[in-house]
């Protein structure tokens, strides 16, 4: 399909739901009330984390970093979609669509490679904790923070690249709710392979390799746990690593889904329904994950929350 009316080949149109007019208003609900929560949350924690001295440790500064990353993801893909959804003309420029994309991936190679060091983190605590004040310095911190930063937004710009210099012949009507590498590939009016086979092979370095140090890391994890005598020592350093399980189960089982399934089996639909859950909901979980089961976080808001009216009061 070539140009709509009114479209240039300046700008993109996302479809989203638009064959399905009827939902798009319910949805509009849904993302909005999603997007609202997952700004409180996140800047939430940032803002607890921050304040609470008690939680400057390393653990405490790459969750900061999760909930900042998270912010950022959403904020680049969610306005959009809620405006397109408000509107008949669902366009993006052509600008907009290329920093949209840049910037998702960007945020999408850093959390692989964020959830890999809080993996680590979790290892040196609880597998040498009389080293950790030692292993986990704060120059260590800083250092493997810029560097996941600026891996995951370097390879992106590699890839926005390989994907918008394709051809399109004319077309510009995006099967999705925000621009995003599977769907703007389907434009192309020529052999993808190559760019797909790359985008495969960045994707299994930035997806499979973290996450196989993921599970190694908590294998040894286990092994320690398994060695801790007492029921109370054993169930307190599991929940110490449960939160960061499940936002890893969230992040890279939609993830995989989307960036490593075979062109045979590829779903737009399916696609997009994923990409909406890493996108707009998961966010907002792990920042649920974090504040409802982490006791820490939950004590310091609570504190925090407690200065903040009781000054009001004062």
């Amino acid at each position: 399909m070539g140009l709509g009316n009114g479209s240039s080949r300046w700008e993109f149109i996302l479809m989203g739901i638009s064959d399905q007019p009827h939902l798009e208003m319910l949805l509009f609900v849904v993302f909005l009330v999603l997007y609202v929560l997952n700004l409180v949350g996140n800047l939430a924690i940032i803002v607890v984390l921050w304040l609470e001295p008690c939680l400057h440790t390393p653990m405490y500064f790459f969750l900061s970093n999760l909930s900042f990353l998270d912010l950022c993801y959403t904020t680049s893909t969610v306005p959009q979609m809620l405006v397109n959804m408000c509107s008949k003309h669902k366009s993006i420029t052509w600008a907009g669509c290329v920093a949209q994309l840049y910037v998702s991936l960007s945020l999408g190679c850093t959390e692989c490679l964020l959830l890999a060091v809080m993996a680590y983190d979790r290892y040196v605590a609880i597998c040498q904790p009389l080293r950790y004040t030692i292993v986990m310095s704060r120059r260590l911190c800083l250092q493997m923070a810029a560097t996941i930063w600026l891996s995951g937004f370097s390879n992106s710009m590699l890839q926005t690249v390989l994907t918008v210099r394709l051809p399109r012949c004319g077309q510009n009507r995006v099967n999705h709710f925000f621009c995003e590498m599977p769907a703007l590939l389907k434009l192309a009016c020529v052999d993808t392979s190559s760019t797909e086979a790359e985008a495969f092979a960045v994707s299994v370095i930035f997806l499979l390799v973290p996450l196989g140090l993921i599970l190694v890391s908590y294998s040894y994890i286990v092994a320690a746990v398994l060695r801790i005598r007492s029921a109370q020592g054993r169930l307190k350093a599991f929940n110490t690593c449960a939160s960061h399980l499940a936002v890893v189960s969230l992040f890279y089982g939609t993830a995989i889904f989307t960036y490593l399934q075979p062109p045979s089996s590829y779903s737009q639909d399916r696609s997009n329904m994923v990409s909406l859950f890493y996108g707009v909901i998961a966010p907002m979980l792990n920042s649920l994950i974090y504040t409802l089961r982490n006791k820490d976080v939950h004590g310091a808001l609570r504190r925090v929350l407690g200065r903040l009216f009781g000054s009001k009061k004062t």
